[in-house]
């Protein structure tokens, strides 16, 4: 187990390089840039090349592309910093810091959400294979595929303000002034994006807990008399369960990309709104730094996904 888990934390840091190269080389081949935003809002436009080439030195954009990538990456090692935003001229790291936690509770709640609903109805699926409650739990998982999250969203906002004259809350109170007024917020876009998770989830534990039934030490534990839901609480879900931790690790840039769109419908300030305006304005600092942090923490849950197996199964924990 130890050695395995050296490799994967190894294996973490050319993961990070590239994904860091990738990044910061995208971003820059989008056509238009920052400069020219600031050119056209600005009064003073006799000389647009002078203007041009004097924002581009203070920003540090007149050098190559390979020196700001290092200046880039030296900033974040050594000193923890994203860099400053081109058009707010605020630190990237502080806008991020200030939104991570809206987003992380809205999707913490999808996922939590899918996993509550979809688990059980996927296990019962499996165990009562079709039967009407088999039917009905399929048929879930079907709607929810179909129903795009945005579609649903839209709908959600639109709907009841015709018809009723109502709309999902949306101002946001400190959560330790009042926590159940904080999360309301977040339950509707957390349920409509943990619908079509919970669909997928539900697919994927119905399967592998049908191949596990049909499992010979299935039958030899039913065969010693053991009660069905130990049998199957105790011996079927705990092999099945690994393929579903890994798509789990699969949920977090389909959650991320969810709530880029949900917090833009529903008007939450999260990171996903503060990565459309800084697209919107060309903001690399911004943009970059945001991608970054979503790339570490994609590659970090991936990690403790992979780690998990070794509690669920005894052959990765005994790896040598």
């Amino acid at each position: 187990m130890q050695r395995y888990l050296v490799r994967r934390l190894l294996a973490v840091i050319p993961t990070l390089f590239f994904a860091s190269v990738i990044v910061f080389l995208v971003i820059r081949i989008l056509p238009g840039d920052a400069v020219d935003l600031m050119i056209k809002s600005s009064p003073f436009i006799e000389n647009t090349e002078e203007m041009r080439r004097q924002i581009e030195l203070d920003l540090g954009l007149d050098q190559p592309m390979h020196m700001q990538y290092v200046r880039w990456v030296s900033g974040i090692i050594f000193h923890g910093d994203l860099g400053t935003s081109l058009i707010r001229d605020t630190s990237v790291g502080a806008e991020i810091a200030e939104r991570v936690p809206v987003t992380m509770t809205m999707g913490l709640l999808a996922v939590l959400f899918a996993l509550v609903i979809a688990i059980p109805i996927g296990v019962y699926s499996a165990v009562r294979q079709d039967t009407l409650g088999d039917y009905v739990g399929r048929s879930f998982a079907i709607l929810g595929l179909a129903v795009p999250s945005f579609w649903l969203g839209t709908m959600v906002v639109i709907l009841p303000a015709i018809w009723w004259g109502w709309s999902p809350p949306t101002r946001l109170v400190p959560f330790v002034e009042e926590p159940l007024r904080y999360l309301s917020v977040f339950v509707i876009p957390a349920a409509i994006l943990g619908a079509s998770l919970a669909a997928v989830t539900m697919r994927m534990t119905r399967t592998m807990m049908l191949e596990v039934l049909r499992q010979d030490y299935i039958r030899t534990a039913r065969a010693k008399g053991l009660e069905e839901w130990l049998v199957v609480t105790r011996h079927a879900m705990r092999n099945a369960l690994i393929p579903v931790i890994t798509l789990v690790g699969l949920f977090i840039p389909i959650v991320i990309g969810g709530t880029v769109i949900l917090e833009r419908i529903f008007v939450i300030p999260g990171v996903g709104q503060l990565l459309l305006l800084a697209v919107q304005d060309r903001d690399y600092p911004v943009i970059t730094g945001i991608f970054l942090v979503v790339g570490v923490f994609v590659i970090l849950v991936n990690l403790m996904v992979d780690l998990s197996y070794g509690l669920l199964d005894p052959k990765v924990r005994d790896q040598k």
